[in-house]
């Protein structure tokens, strides 16, 4: 074994499988929380990684015809590659494990797929033709087809992935399903590789005999099978995990927006309560010398500002609108409110209270942000007609908003935590019935929700 043998190996094996795991892995990590000093420690970690591949070179090229030394190269390259991983994210080790379990079936299906593709072009001597130039041909034929299929998985599989994964939804049962059907995959990989090539004439894949054609189809097949069922497997369970938390959420949000509008409530009637009160003793000051009528006006009208209360027919609509008022005037928003909420009675206290608390708030969140007073305007409307509930929401906002499943995303940088309102939005919504909609025109935001009223007698508006 000479050295320009272990050169030529860790060329053309190990630092292409390197290669393509990586860009594999890169996909499935690219959103996580990254450590201090990233580009720095990707950078080491990375040249650490390419100078463990001369050693695990020589080993593949000493013991590589073995079955067992070729597990043990895949393994170390996985194993190093997941504990690198770990020291540049700052994920739990589960998180990056799944991760790199993920990228190695990715890598894993797009390798049997172009097998699959290799195998059958040799048994109908579709490359006996390239003559001296074979090694230039296999690689303008390798890289295209590699490219097409990473295109492919990552729009079948791992974009659906890595758009929940922030959610943590990583079940460790599921992990460990994965990764045993994984290590499988593996030890039956490295057995027909090598045997299959010992079997093989002339070139590698090249079969004499039909039956070791048809046994080398199958193999290549099945390990697609097992790749394809990992990633189905972990994108099915993350998105129930992911659903299963958000229901659970919703309903925590439901539990604490009921007993918002206790607090709410009692604060709102203790305050108009205290305005009354101060409201008699300010007729009995107007009469005292020294106090102008200007001043006692002004005095009046900034507190009746704490002594109104939104009539809307519906008493848990009343008070989050109410309080929700309250805050707009103190910050210079226009809150213009020609809701019927007595067509909202059929909506569950707490559901309603979150429905709305939730709408509300994105508003405010959009309009606050804006410098023009004549822009702070939120106008929601609420209408019965034709034994269907409307509910409209505007307001203007700034910047760009990006949609997804019909629903805009939010704008802030932790995704963990914020955009679950909109969500909650529709969940309340589609449990009664509803359809929710949103829009944009100009610098305008559209919020449509449609109820169908349980008595469709078909009220008038």
């Amino acid at each position: 074994m000479s050295f320009l043998q272990v050169l030529w190996t860790y060329g053309v094996i190990i630092f292409e499988f390197t290669v393509e795991f990586y860009v594999f892995l890169f996909l499935f990590l690219r959103k996580l929380e990254k450590r201090s000093r990233f580009t720095l420690r990707a950078v080491l970690l990375s040249l650490a990684y390419a100078a463990i591949g001369l050693p695990v070179a020589w080993f593949y090229t000493a013991f590589g015809d073995n079955v067992w030394g070729r597990i043990a190269v895949y393994l170390v390259l996985f194993g190093t590659a997941t504990g690198f991983a770990y020291l540049c994210f700052a994920e739990s080790y589960i998180t990056v494990l799944f991760c790199c379990s993920m990228a190695y079936a990715s890598q894993n299906l797009v390798y049997k797929l172009f097998l699959i593709f290799w195998t059958f072009g040799e048994s109908i001597d579709l490359f006996s033709g390239w003559g001296e130039r074979f090694d230039l041909y296999y690689r303008l034929v390798y890289y295209p087809f590699y490219a097409a299929c990473y295109a492919a998985v990552w729009f079948l599989f791992i974009r659906g992935i890595t758009a929940r994964l922030q959610a943590r939804a990583i079940d460790r049962k599921m992990l460990a399903v994965t990764v045993f059907v994984l290590a499988i995959t593996v030890v039956l990989c490295s057995f027909e590789d090598v045997y299959f090539a010992q079997l093989s004439v002339w070139r590698e894949n090249r079969f004499d005999e039909p039956i070791y054609y048809i046994l080398r189809q199958t193999g290549n097949i099945f390990s697609v099978v097992c790749c394809v069922i990992a990633l189905v497997l972990a994108s099915k369970t993350i998105v129930e995990q992911t659903l299963q938390r958000e229901v659970e959420y919703l309903k925590h949000a439901v539990r604490q927006g009921e007993r918002q509008y206790e607090i709410s409530k009692d604060t709102i009637d203790l305050i108009n309560i205290k305005c009354h009160d101060i409201k008699y003793k300010l007729d009995a000051i107007n009469t005292a010398d020294g106090v102008s009528q200007k001043a006692m006006d002004d005095l009046r009208a900034s507190i009746s500002i704490y002594d109104s209360k939104i009539k809307t027919g519906n008493r848990f609509l009343d008070v989050l609108l109410t309080e929700k008022s309250l805050y707009c005037e103190q910050n210079r928003i226009s809150l213009s409110c020609m809701t019927d909420g007595e067509r909202l009675d059929f909506i569950e206290p707490g559901d309603l209270y979150c429905l709305f608390g939730n709408l509300i708030d994105n508003a405010l969140e959009a309009v606050i942000a804006l410098k023009r007073d004549e822009r702070r305007v939120i106008n929601l409307t609420v209408k019965a007609r034709n034994g269907m509930v409307f509910v409209q929401e505007e307001n203007y906002f700034d910047g760009q908003l990006r949609f997804e499943d019909g629903l805009p995303l939010t704008t802030k940088s932790d995704k963990n935590y914020h955009g679950f309102g909109m969500r909650s939005l529709r969940m309340i919504v589609k449990k009664y019935g509803g359809e929710l909609t949103a829009y944009v025109t100009d610098d305008i935001f559209h919020l449509n929700i449609v109820f169908p009223l349980p008595d469709t007698d078909g009220v008038a508006e």
